[in-house]
């Protein structure tokens, strides 16, 4: 039996010598190397569209010259959490690409920036968001993506979801406050383009903020339909859950779907009260039709009928319609004592649509679940947690948060095409994978930089075309 010499290594397989770390050596001294190189198409992205000009022009500061311009600090940053970056100190990584990228700013010049950042300039910074929107938009080779719903889709429509989250905060910061949710932090209200998946506008809120507060929404709708260029405003369909159903804010959008030139529907959830679970019981079985499923198929299990003549909504904007879903519940869902007796699970809404089949308006309202999908993908760049004790500066994040998800959403729009067109469905974390984490090696020759992607990255041609369309944006006038 042969016996180890080493007492110590008793039990301890032993590693054959063709193993494949077998003369493996890590050091630190490699020189010409970038990592994240792909992060590198974001900053050109932010270049090219005029961003980094117009945050230049909304920080600029009279008789004052940084070292680092404002703007371009920015931009960094929101790329940084493009990127993946959690922490004002991520922003080493692109100061590792200086061979590329030239003078990054550090964190110390960053915290700076960000405390700059007051009121005014987010004001400023909201119209030269508003002003690049309108430039990438009028880049898209196809126009403005249509929203799809029950297989169908809904034409030149510009759908924004309203919705709020939860942020946990770890530590004591500024008006962070105790949640509906049992929990510690901010609870901040958003808009996105279910179109193009941009983050629109967000504000910032204490986590005890109401959920139902109408001015909050007001305040965000009216910023997130300040983003859309004026030739797309002139059809909205604004989605909300059961938090927008509220007189003030429905007023609201009724006296918007009143300006000039513009037609705006919405689609609020609504409370099954007293009044609706009365309305309900008067339904005769065949007012209920078959609802539709995401794919406009019979959706099994579910039915769709409207209540509006059947119970009382004086007070209510005019021509709004009461429309409600019933379904047979899943094994553990919680009933009211009216479902447990009826065996039906009932959520209802609000539209002022006059027309179309009452299936489709449910399938259109319950494609407000999307936006789930958009707070996940903004609290992968940036919105998962803020950096400072300060409000104003966490303020600042928000905003970097927003275009962060913007830049994601425009190079999915202007360069995942051609031989790229694959990397066109990957959400964030998976778009990060394949692309924008990409190493590259970069190499000075004829006075020229080349970055050079290797050969055997899967991705590799596909990362090539998404510079190249870039690099091809016309920059505004």
């Amino acid at each position: 039996m042969r016996r180890l010499k080493n007492p110590e290594m008793e039990g301890t397989p032993l590693v054959k010598a063709t193993s494949w770390s077998s003369g493996l050596v890590v050091s630190g001294d490699g020189v010409g190397v970038v990592a994240h190189a792909g992060s590198i198409a974001l900053r050109l992205l932010a270049d090219r569209t005029g961003l980094t000009g117009e945050l230049s022009k909304a920080m600029a500061r009279r008789r004052f010259v940084p070292v680092h311009d404002r703007g371009r600090v920015l931009a960094d940053v929101a790329v940084m959490l493009a990127d993946g970056g959690e922490a004002i100190g991520d922003i080493e990584v692109l100061r590792h690409q200086a061979g590329v990228l030239g003078p990054v700013a550090s964190a110390p010049t960053v915290w700076r920036s960000l405390d700059e950042v007051s009121g005014a300039r987010l004001k400023k910074i909201q119209a030269g968001r508003a002003r690049t929107r309108r430039h990438v938009w009028a880049q898209l080779p196809d126009g403005v993506p249509a929203s799809k719903v029950a297989g169908t889709d809904l034409g030149e429509v510009i759908v924004l979801d309203v919705d709020a989250t939860i942020v946990i905060a770890h530590s004591e910061k500024e008006k962070a406050a105790p949640t509906f949710k049992r929990s510690f932090g901010f609870h901040p209200l958003g808009a996105w383009c279910d179109n193009t998946q941009e983050f629109l506008a967000a504000k910032l809120r204490p986590g005890n903020a109401g959920s139902n507060t109408a001015t909050d929404h007001i305040e965000v709708l009216a910023d997130a339909i300040a983003q859309i260029p004026a030739a797309q405003r002139k059809q909205l369909l604004i989605r909300c859950d059961g938090a927008g159903a509220s007189h003030q804010l429905l007023d609201w959008l009724s006296d918007q779907g009143r300006v000039r030139g513009r037609r705006l529907d919405y689609s609020v959830g609504f409370a099954v009260t007293g009044a609706v679970r009365d309305a309900i019981s008067l339904l005769p079985d065949h007012a209920w039709t078959p609802a539709s499923d995401p794919d406009g198929e019979v959706r099994d299990g579910g039915d769709v009928a409207e209540l509006t003549g059947l119970l009382d909504l004086g007070g209510w904007p005019g021509g709004m319609r009461l429309i409600v879903r019933r379904e047979r519940p899943h094994p553990g869902a919680q009933l009211s004592l009216f479902e447990e007796a009826d065996g039906w699970r009932y959520q209802g809404f609000v539209t002022n649509t006059r027309t179309g089949q009452l299936a489709f308006l449910e399938a259109r309202h319950r494609a407000h679940a999307r936006v789930e999908d958009r707070i996940r993908h903004a609290k992968d760049s940036g919105l998962r947690r803020f950096p400072s004790r300060e409000y104003p500066i966490n303020q600042a994040w928000l905003m970097l948060a927003q275009i962060a998800a913007d830049l994601t959403a425009w190079t999915r729009l202007l360069a995942l095409r051609g031989d790229a067109a694959g990397l066109a469905t990957c959400e964030p974390k998976a778009l990060r994978y394949r692309l924008l984490h990409v190493p590259a090696r970069l190499v000075h020759r004829a006075r020229r930089r080349h970055l050079r992607i290797p050969k055997t990255w899967p991705w590799a041609k596909a990362i090539v075309a998404v510079f190249a369309k870039i690099a091809a944006i016309p920059q505004p006038a």
